[in-house]
């Protein structure tokens, strides 16, 4: 058996087997230079990276998901319960491997550059990222930089494993990484099979004092992706109220009766926000709305794991299901 068929053979199995930190056959496979293109050119790593830093959202879990402990990665500011800074399943992942929560980050106000320089990185993942050309050109001064590949917080969870996997030379890993996801997913939707061919929409957080703007996620957007995923479709609405590169969209609440094709409604916000639908004498009248075909997310875990990234999809997977079940068996009830 030829040493690059190892090389898979290996990968395979470390993922499904849970033994990631033992990865060394792909690694040492890996052809140097690694040439990726991205949306600000082609960056071009020459050896392999010992010390891997990464910013912005989920590009920290390729890493962990393959055994390796970024020397730095950006603080959680999302569904954070405990406030550590660190997700759950980061934080499981983290303890699995017997490793020290890395230099947390700080994004709130843009990159902290000198904190990623201050890591000395030999390689910055920022796949799934909306980092602009001067945000690249600063990194790239630090250490080389793997980019999202065409518009700012569009790769969706597979391009991410796929860009940032390659970046470490661990291209092999990611693709059984990938394969892992995917059987669980497979596995988890069989059971829902209310799901399929249903239509879904994700509003982004909507204001409960002012419903005059509804702002939501397009075609482009992770979320919206993740859709497919699960077996559920976009709405026609939805995809010709999606323009390329753009991520979000907005439409003011006179013209939402073009979403009446959307069968569940996918947002963040709680009985507030209920009660404020049900008082709009515009949105009220959404058949999502009308029938409670939504599903509500918060500030927590599943809210955030509703834009999958390669560990959260697991730890939340079967809850959000559950969720987006229930809104299609309603759905399907009122629409009969």
């Amino acid at each position: 058996m030829t040493r690059l068929l190892w090389s898979a053979v290996w990968a395979v199995f470390t993922v499904f087997s849970g033994l990631a930190p033992a990865m060394t056959w792909a690694a040492e496979a890996a052809t140097y230079p690694i040439t990726i293109k991205h949306a600000f050119g082609t960056t071009v790593i020459t050896k392999k990276p010992e010390r891997v830093a990464t910013v912005e959202w989920a590009n920290h879990e390729v890493p962990l998901a393959l055994g390796i402990v970024p020397v730095g990665m950006a603080r959680a500011n999302f569904g954070d319960d405990d406030g550590d800074g660190v997700l759950p399943w980061n934080t499981a992942r983290l303890k699995e491997l017997h490793a020290d929560t890395p230099v947390l980050f700080d994004e709130g106000d843009g990159i902290d550059f000198e904190a990623v320089a201050a890591t000395k990185p030999d390689v910055i993942l920022a796949a799934y990222s909306g980092i602009s050309q001067a945000d690249y050109e600063t990194l790239s001064q630090i250490a080389p930089v793997v980019a999202y590949p065409e518009a700012p917080y569009s790769t969706d969870w597979r391009e991410t494993i796929r860009l940032d996997s390659a970046g470490m030379g661990m291209a092999a890993e990611g693709e059984a990484l990938i394969e892992k996801i995917e059987g669980e997913i497979a596995q988890t939707i069989a059971g829902h099979p209310e799901l399929k061919g249903k239509s879904a929409m994700f509003i982004t957080h909507l204001n409960a004092t002012d419903l005059s703007i509804v702002n939501f996620y397009t075609t482009n957007d992770t979320r919206v992706k993740y859709f497919a995923d699960l077996g559920l479709t976009s709405p026609t609405s939805v995809v010709n109220a999606s323009q390329p590169g753009k991520f979000f969209g907005s439409v003011s609440a006179e013209h939402v009766d073009s979403f009446d094709d959307v069968d569940i409604l996918v947002t963040y916000g709680g009985q507030k926000l209920l009660d404020a639908l049900d008082a709009s004498p515009l949105l009220s009248k959404m058949p999502a709305v009308a029938n409670r075909s939504l599903v509500m997310l918060g500030n927590n875990p599943i809210g955030n794991g509703a834009n999958p990234t390669p560990l959260s999809v697991s730890w939340v997977l079967k809850d959000y299901v559950a969720l987006l079940s229930e809104a299609a068996k309603k759905s399907a009830s009122k629409s009969k």
